[in-house]
């Protein structure tokens, strides 16, 4: 975790250690592939392990290391070798990793180097991976890029890529212990995970006392938002990728802007739904609120927001009615009720 953000250069140890840790405890394994059979009139059905073979895994600079365990061990237990194609990034953390697994799979009386790497990985590595006759199916974890790129391979492929979370908020809940939950989501690991809280649509009734719920709590509300826009938005109106992951009184700093303690973990804009810290995932520690006047208008607005990543969204509701009608309207992976 230490290694990941030195050489990074983004994201905080404690929550990356969480990350690690979550990869190691609780990926799927061997456990999770029974061979069953199903019997009926018109015959017999058997679902039994079949492996594809070698995979190519492209693992992200915002969780490496989380990325090759969990791609490791669900990769293995199913009978694959891997090879992985780390962003350049974060090549010396995934190769160690890679080093780390491969002595633990030697000492459980496994192979030797069933996990490789490419020494220097670049954009060209990739791309020889992909077209390469031996690699039987690709996993990419990363940007659109890298992402369509697998996709539009003609090879089996799964692919993890961008999302922009929104995280609605209605006029039924407990104001303090949401602000407290979407600081925890939206600043962990400096916002890096696709999974995180990227924007806010709170009810126009109670966005005011949101924000001075969280402002209480280990936020900021920052009123100079041109001040944030000059340092987060490049000329072309694309996200700083110097700023992706940094620490939230960092990203003050360089605005020229005080934070209120080194150790703030999360920045608050309000801003209109058109905003572009609204519209593009930014992937670090600055969250932006946009008010509806209705709970219709806000799922509208969610549904704007991410885009039909069908990725993730996040609700704070009690009324069960809000809670079924956004996962309806959404559609996302993971949707997410009352937690971070």
């Amino acid at each position: 975790s230490k290694m990941a953000v030195e050489e990074a250069g983004m994201g905080r140890i404690e929550d990356k250690i969480i990350k690690n840790n979550l990869a190691i405890n609780k990926t799927p394994g061997t456990e999770d592939l029974r061979t069953e059979a199903f019997s009926g009139k018109k015959g017999l059905t058997i679902v039994e392990e079949a492996p594809f073979g070698v995979i190519c895994s492209i693992a992200p600079v915002t969780n490496p290391t989380e990325t090759i365990i969990s791609n490791a061990i669900s990769m293995i237990a199913s009978c694959n070798g891997v090879v992985f194609n780390s962003h350049p990034g974060a090549k010396k953390v995934s190769k160690y990793i890679i080093e780390v697994l491969n002595k633990a799979i030697m000492e459980a009386e496994g192979p030797e180097n069933l996990l490789t790497a490419v020494n220097e990985p670049t954009l060209q590595t990739v791309e020889s991976c992909m077209r390469d006759d031996r690699i039987a199916m690709i996993v990419a974890t990363g940007g659109p890029g890298v992402v369509n790129a697998a996709l539009s391979s003609g090879k089996k492929a799964i692919g993890a890529g961008a999302g922009n979370p929104p995280v609605l908020v209605d006029d039924t809940v407990d104001l303090k212990r949401v602000a407290k939950d979407i600081i925890n989501g939206a600043s962990f690991d400096n916002n890096l995970p696709c999974t995180s809280e990227k924007a806010i649509v709170a009810l126009e009734s109670i966005a005011d006392s949101l924000l001075n719920e969280m402002a209480n709590q280990n936020a900021q509300l920052v009123h100079d938002i041109k001040a944030l826009e000059r340092v987060i938005l490049n000329d072309d109106g694309s996200i700083n990728k110097a700023l992706v992951g940094k620490d939230a009184a960092f990203i003050l700093n360089k605005a020229g802007l005080k934070a209120k303690s080194e150790d703030l973990r999360l920045v608050i804009v309000d801003v209109d739904l058109r905003h572009p810290f609204v519209q593009k995932e930014q992937l670090m520690p600055v969250i932006p609120l946009v008010r509806a006047k209705n709970f219709n208008e806000a799922m509208e607005m969610g549904v704007d927001i991410e885009e039909g990543n069908r990725h993730t969204a996040i609700i704070h509701s009690k009324n069960v009615d809000n809670l079924t009608k956004f996962a309806k309207k959404i559609e996302t992976t993971i949707y997410v009720k009352n937690a971070p």
